[in-house]
């Protein structure tokens, strides 16, 4: 016998309303007859029949101060109903209401806007990647284009790369389209995204915002898919199952829609950008800031030259004393720093011992907050050490900066500066990001220290300042793209500057200034950088010359590992050889550079070919000659294709 199918988890919510059962004038009548024995009533009678509509229960309550015996009197009465009505769970219902303001287009805008529109109106599936300077109003572009989808009569998705910029994001498309715009991301509770979901399904919501989950809204006639920030790396969902990239998956839903995706960045990919080398994507540029405000200065500063100058502190000497400027004068700073936490490595000054994760290779992070030290691959955590855990030595440091160590000295040097941290560990609450990202809007922070959450994307007029605390941070990361990820960062936070007519500037922090990309970043020159980074890619056959796959072996046994990848690769090379896939290179076994994590020792093998068609049958024939995949016992294998990172 079949057992019930399970329910849905979440079901619809439902709200109590109460409204008159009478016309209102016997209602009228009936309140004043009950003025002097039942005075609550006909008070609550009044309420009603002056609110000429039904209200929330609860609502009345609170209004007027009466209990829920007052509402069952009038009921019994024949006075009232009480009906249950269905209302939605509203997302960001607690985001400031704000005024639509009307923009002329720039000749820039005007013109990148018009190509796009000739694809949506012809209903011609076409890629476009506007890249636009920082400030260049990528965003006013969006609305238009968008705001032309809809007088078409067809719907829209906007992708936002990170959940933390989804409040700006929303509150200025809803100040445009107002409850037309249904948002969707996984910081959403599942009643809200349950919400979303249905109301794109019935057609009372045309524009999908969200993170990459969005590219999947249950839209039936997509005319355009945006993409903001394509070249962000979060795009690429690694982990659970399915592995995708959003901005490929919303490239493939245009084509199937016959939709235009318009993707936008002021740092694109180099894949996006070689892409509109070839002929796939179609370029739109705006290379000015909008309302003729110049781009940021950028001054580097050599933290080696201050340390052999004595000194020792997080700050050099000119980022602190603009920081003392700003603050004198009532303007915001924006601190980056992508690492968070107090120190990063915990070292005895006697033995050499340093504190690992017990699961992964990695060493573990000191947290000043809770005097705990973490792991920020699995979790693991424990009490900081007052000796060392080996010798018993008392000479423990905590070497390496995170933001709490940063936030700690902010507080030391200018104890008068309100700072607000954005990282991780601060943004765990649902709600969180919009909270903090409300309070330094509304002027009631000076200082917003953070992670990559806030190097991209938002928009404070009065932030005159940004420093960047360690700009080498990922640079020497063992990772074809490191070079990349750092111009962007760079320019991406840069460009959080200088956005009003108070103007702005930025101090780069390094230990590497003589490095190219640093120093294009202080050009702002994407050109320059992406032609150089290019040269050295094309010989190698590197993305975008080349197409990469890569296979990590997971064992709780080194050996085992090990063993499968080398059994793997000797598979992979036969099979080229047999196949005729001379162009393909098997490279390794090595260990990936995170050797461990979770308890999981790994192992890789990086595949390079020219196509991707190439790798993907080179793949399937081992998978289909093995018969039971994987063939050995013990161990886990992940293949993914296009990796976004190696480590």
């Amino acid at each position: 016998m079949q057992g019930k199918l399970p329910g849905p988890r979440v079901r619809a919510r439902t709200v109590r309303m109460v409204r008159l059962a009478r016309p209102a004038e016997e209602s009228r009548l009936a309140a004043d007859r009950l003025r002097r024995r039942a005075p609550r009533q006909a008070d609550a009678l009044d309420f009603l029949t002056a609110a000429g509509d039904e209200i929330d229960l609860s609502q009345l309550y609170r209004r007027i101060g009466i209990s829920e015996s007052v509402v069952r009197g009038l009921e019994d009465k024949g006075l009232v109903e009480v009906v249950r009505r269905e209302r939605y769970r509203e997302s960001y219902a607690e985001l400031p209401g704000e005024e639509a303001p009307q923009h002329t287009l720039t000749d820039h805008q005007r013109k990148a806007l018009n190509r796009i529109s000739r694809a949506a109106a012809a209903k011609r599936f076409q890629v476009f990647l506007l890249h636009g300077v920082t400030g260049s109003g990528k965003t006013e572009v969006y609305l238009r284009a968008i705001e032309k989808t809809l007088q078409a009569g067809r719907q829209a998705i906007v992708l936002v790369p990170e959940i933390s910029l989804t409040p700006q994001m929303v509150s200025r498309f809803r100040a445009h389209f107002g409850a037309q715009v249904a948002v969707y991301h996984s910081g959403l509770s599942a009643g809200e995204r349950y919400d979303a979901w249905r109301r794109m399904r019935d057609g009372s919501c045309r524009i999908a915002v969200g993170a990459r989950s969005a590219v999947f809204a249950p839209l039936e006639n997509v005319g355009l898919i945006v993409v903001d920030e394509e070249h962000v790396d979060s795009y690429k969902q690694t982990e659970a199952q399915p592995r995708y990239h959003a901005r490929d998956v919303a490239i493939m839903r245009g084509q199937l829609a016959g939709a235009v995706v318009l993707l936008g960045s002021a740092t694109p990919s180099l894949e996006s950008f070689q892409n509109i080398r070839r002929g796939k994507y179609v370029g739109c540029s705006l290379p000015d800031r909008v309302d003729g405000l110049p781009l940021p200065p950028v001054e580097i500063v050599d933290m080696c030259r201050e340390k052999r100058e004595e000194n020792w502190s997080i700050f050099s000497r000119t980022l602190a004393e603009k920081i003392s400027e700003r603050l004198e004068r009532n303007e915001q700073i924006i601190l980056f720093l992508n690492r968070r936490g107090f120190s990063t490595c915990i070292r005895c000054q006697e033995c050499g011992f340093t504190m690992v994760c017990p699961h992964c290779d990695v060493t573990l992070t000191y947290h000043s907050q809770d005097l705990t030290v973490k792991c920020h691959y699995c979790g693991y955590r424990r009490k900081a050490p007052d000796v060392c855990p080996s010798c018993g030595g008392q000479n423990i440091r905590f070497r390496g900066t995170g933001t709490q160590r940063v936030e700690d000295e902010i507080s030391e040097r200018f104890p008068r500066a309100r700072v607000l941290r954005m990282d991780r560990d601060t943004t765990r609450r649902k709600g969180a990001h919009l909270r903090i990202l409300q309070r330094f809007r509304e002027g009631r922070a000076d200082i917003l220290l953070g992670t990559q959450m806030i190097a991209k994307g938002l928009d404070f007029p009065r932030v005159t300042l940004v420093g960047v605390v360690m700009a080498d941070v990922g640079l020497n990361m063992p990772d074809f793209r490191s070079a990349e990820r750092t111009f962007q960062t760079i320019t991406q936070v840069a460009g959080r500057a200088g956005r009003s007519a108070l103007g702005g500037e930025v101090v780069v922090q390094t230990h590497a200034p003589e490095e190219n990309a640093i120093q294009m970043a202080r050009e702002h020159d994407y050109n320059a950088f992406a032609e150089g980074e290019l040269a050295g890619r094309r010989p190698l056959g590197y993305p975008p010359f080349g197409k990469l796959q890569l296979w990590l072996f997971r064992s709780t046994d080194d050996t085992r590992a090990e063993t499968a990848a080398e059994k793997a690769a000797g598979m992979l090379r036969r099979e080229a050889e047999r196949r005729g896939l001379e162009q393909v290179q098997i490279l390794g076994p090595a260990p990936a550079p995170l050797r461990r994590i979770k308890g999981q020792h790994r192992w890789q093998l990086l595949l390079k070919g020219n196509t991707a068609a190439a790798l993907r049958i080179l793949a399937r024939a081992v998978m289909d000659r093995s018969g039971r995949w994987p063939p050995w016992p013990g161990v886990r294998v992940r293949i993914v294709a296009d990796p976004v990172e190696m480590l």
